[in-house]
């Protein structure tokens, strides 16, 4: 990730200093970035100059002392509080009072790792989706602490490298990784209970719903143990709220090694020989599957809202171009009809009597008083 963030700034015309802790993983990541410089290239989106100006503008360091004089430091170390604290608290002692320090964590508080800092005025959140250069969404999180000016400073900053930039409020998974929890959480609920296996519920979410992957083939391509980790710290942060309880089925695949395409097992097999179970393609079914995981997303999108978590407008387009959601949701509860939604989702907390499916006081609201988002 860090790379990443480091091609889209050298790419902007910026001078970048890259550092890793690991000299090894240091090299790795040049020598990958360089592989990609290398195919944008082969396939015409870039000419070789502006390859070789990127990779010249990048220049990778052994210390962090030679940061100094950065006016924006930009951390993706391993999602652990401790060490971003730590990170932070003696980066502030070798930068100038004028620099930026930002946090990529995908849930953590902003506001925790800026108590470690004395100027916490200067800290906060700036959230690239992988992999940074493709994904054009950018989650920009203020922590309690953060300046206005520094705020804009750093929107502007990152809406001039031509990214698309949405205001979060410092809240456990900031609005994709907070809304998006369902689209794995209750299609794992569906395949626990049998109401039909991985491949028909991918099928569902993807040829009946229009997703460009299906949850369990997102979860393999994103990393199973990251997913998991990511859905323990939201529920933990969110005071263990039932609504974003991980399963079992998460812990045993990351307990079983099963994390995906990284190591080329997960939910599915990447062998070279491995055959995939077909999907039973029954329409009907699709479509319940696709209606309950898309009204579970809804409920979490309306309840952001409901808590000032972000703007409608901003939700939305961090689902579009966060995650590629084929249409935001907030627009989708719209189209399905916001009393459907809620009937839904009461339907469900009536059969379960479990908190996870209560619906959002916004969504009650609205249809006592026929109001719609758009």
């Amino acid at each position: 990730m860090g790379s990443g963030i480091a091609q889209v700034a050298a790419h902007s015309g910026h001078k970048v200093l890259l550092y890793d802790s690991s000299k090894e993983a240091l090299k790795k990541a040049v020598d990958k970035l360089s592989k990609i410089l290398s195919r944008s290239v082969e396939k015409e989106k870039i000419q070789q100059d502006e390859a070789d100006l990127i990779l010249e503008r990048i220049e990778t360091v052994d210390n962090i002392t030679a940061f100094q004089d950065c006016n924006l430091v930009i951390e993706a170390v391993v999602e652990d509080l401790g060490v971003k604290q730590s990170l932070f608290s003696k980066m502030e002692g070798i930068v100038e009072d004028n620099c930026i320090l930002a946090s990529n964590t995908s849930s953590l508080s902003i506001t925790s790792i800026a108590g470690a800092c004395e100027k916490s005025e200067r800290v906060i959140g700036i959230h690239f989706f992988n992999p940074a250069p493709l994904m054009p969404l950018v989650e920009i999180i203020p922590a309690i602490q953060t300046s206005e000016t520094v705020l804009k400073q750093a929107r502007s900053l990152i809406d001039s490298w031509y990214k698309t930039t949405v205001i979060a409020k410092d809240t456990p998974g900031f609005i994709v990784n907070r809304v998006a929890r369902p689209f794995y959480g209750e299609a794992i609920r569906i395949y626990e209970e049998g109401i039909a296996d991985i491949p028909t519920i991918d099928w569902a979410m993807t040829e009946l719903g229009g997703f460009k992957m299906g949850p369990f083939t997102l979860m393999d391509y994103i990393g199973n143990d990251v997913n998991y980790a990511v859905t323990e710290t939201v529920f933990r942060e969110f005071f263990y709220d039932p609504r974003y309880r991980p399963s079992f089925t998460q812990k045993r695949m990351v307990e079983a090694k099963r994390l995906g395409r990284k190591n080329g097992l997960g939910y599915y097999d990447y062998g070279e020989r491995a055959i995939h179970p077909k999907p039973d393609k029954n329409e009907t079914m699709g479509r319940q599957i696709l209606t309950r995981i898309v009204c579970m997303l809804i409920n979490e999108a309306a309840d952001a809202l409901f808590l000032n978590i972000a703007t409608r407008d901003d939700i939305d387009m961090a689902m579009t171009k966060g995650v590629n959601y084929p249409k935001g949701l907030l627009k989708w509860a719209d189209e399905m009809g916001v009393a459907k939604v809620l009937s839904e989702l009461e339907s469900l907390h009536e059969e379960y009597s479990e908190d996870r499916y209560r619906p959002s006081p916004l969504l009650k609201k609205m249809v006592a008083k026929s109001r719609t988002f758009y």
